[in-house]
């Protein structure tokens, strides 16, 4: 919501804003542009008829008295994906959607993009080098590239976000079950992606993993008036530790990122581009110097012969994925994988045996949960038996301290030895840059 404001800011919009609780790095960003409020809370009376709309956030209650304000005025009252549209639909728009790599096609996309000078508007679910925000709304563009969350879009609005951007031209990385706690059936998520497509703009495009069977079922079924295309891994080498892109025409291309998935992601990327008017000579200049989304296996530290990423997995398929990516990248180091269990989903004891095998390419595996975040979400308990019998290993490591992860990792050998972390959370506040220097140390 806080870059959304920057964003309508820097178009020369009239912005104010409210709320409970503004923490880092919102609070800094809001004072330098003048936008932080002045009070914190709710304001009920500083709503009136003279304001244009009011754009509601996920955090806000139904209840909220400046949303009830809002609605006694009779004022237009946006969901965040619904204002998003609203400002661009005069615009082409890219979605991407999907389970798992949104936020890593969404920022390639991007990175190309800006390399050569294509103005767009943008929405992002993380901070990508060379943006100084998330959203990005003006008036010369005639593109829109957005990150297409499947999560729903106000506490009045139920609809999944990505069912308000209404795409010319869609990706859909994969289909695997994610938010129990809105979809409690997989059938339930995956009818969510069926009218997505459905919402395509007639005549628009879908492409899609051929890899995720689910995924390709569901594009076989009619939709008339909607074009598919199936796409796969980019070609690819490694060597030294290093990943090479295979290109016919431009020989081998080295990159900075890695992994499987990875390159599923790059190359619905690359298709984007084309979409948006790139040439292919220009899209591998530009993405050899792609470095990744914040939190997307991102380098943190290292050695000689060791480095420790950190990525924003929690489901079984993106923890299965990053975890295969780094152990392939360096076969002939030990990989320790650690693990936080944090969203509604991950502490659900009904959806837990999905976790079975997602670390099994790690050399050692840790699990870690607070039970407290679980008495907050007001979920059922778990014990550390539950856990270790639904990853079904046998030497998983489970924790429930996070001074016992810490220590537990800082008394590790670390020669050939990578260590990767994994978390939507934040490990209870534990500083990973500070943890990856004292392991150099």
């Amino acid at each position: 919501m806080h870059n959304l404001a920057l964003a309508l800011h820097e178009k020369g919009y009239f912005v104010t804003g409210s709320d409970d609780e503004i923490n880092e790095p919102s609070r800094s960003r809001l004072a330098a542009k003048g936008l932080l409020p002045e009070s914190i809370g709710w304001f009920p009376e500083k709503l009136t008829s003279q304001l244009d709309a009011v754009i509601l956030g996920m955090h806000a209650r139904k209840d909220n008295p400046e949303l009830l304000q809002a609605l006694a005025l009779g004022l237009k009252v946006y969901s965040y994906p619904e204002y998003l549209f609203e400002q661009t639909k005069e615009k082409k728009r890219i979605v991407v959607g999907g389970s798992h790599g949104k936020t890593s096609i969404t920022a390639m996309i991007m990175h190309c993009l800006r390399t050569n000078a294509i103005d767009f508007d943008y929405m992002v679910g993380s901070q990508v080098q060379g943006f100084d925000t998330m959203v990005s709304l003006n008036n010369t563009s005639k593109l829109a590239v957005f990150e297409g969350d499947e999560y729903l879009s106000s506490p009045i609005d139920p609809r999944p976000k990505f069912h308000l951007y209404k795409p010319h031209f869609a990706i859909l990385s994969g289909i695997a079950w994610d938010h129990i706690n809105v979809f409690p059936s997989f059938d339930l998520y995956v009818d969510q992606f069926r009218q997505f497509i459905r919402l395509v703009e007639p005549n628009g495009k879908v492409v899609y993993s051929q890899e995720d069977t689910v995924l390709e079922n569901l594009c076989q079924e009619s939709f008339p008036g909607i074009r598919f295309s199936p796409y796969q891994a980019h070609p690819s080498s490694i060597s030294e530790g290093k990943t090479f892109l295979e290109t016919s025409d431009f020989g081998k291309v080295k990159i900075k990122i890695f992994g499987h998935h990875n390159l599923m992601n790059l190359e619905a990327a690359r298709l984007a581009c084309m979409e948006a008017g790139l040439s292919n000579e220009q899209f591998y200049q530009s993405i050899s110097s792609f470095t990744g989304a914040a939190r997307r296996l991102e380098w943190i530290g290292g050695g000689n012969s060791f480095d420790v990423y950190k990525d924003f997995a929690h489901s079984p398929s993106k923890l299965k994925a990053t975890t295969e990516a780094v152990k392939k990248q360096f076969p002939d180091r030990r990989l320790i994988a650690c693990m936080e269990l944090h969203t509604f989903s991950s502490l659900n004891e009904d959806f837990l045996s999905e976790y079975a095998g997602s670390m099994d390419k790690a050399d050692e595996a840790i699990v870690y949960f607070n039970p407290h975040t679980i008495a907050h979400k007001k979920l059922k308990p778990i014990s550390k038996e539950q856990v270790k019998i639904a990853f079904n290993r046998d030497s998983l490591k489970v924790y429930t301290s996070m001074q016992e992860v810490k220590d537990y990792i800082l008394s590790q050998m670390y020669t050939r030895t990578n260590l990767l972390l994994m978390s939507s959370g934040t490990f209870d506040g534990m500083d990973l840059n500070t943890l990856a220097q004292q392991l150099k140390e």
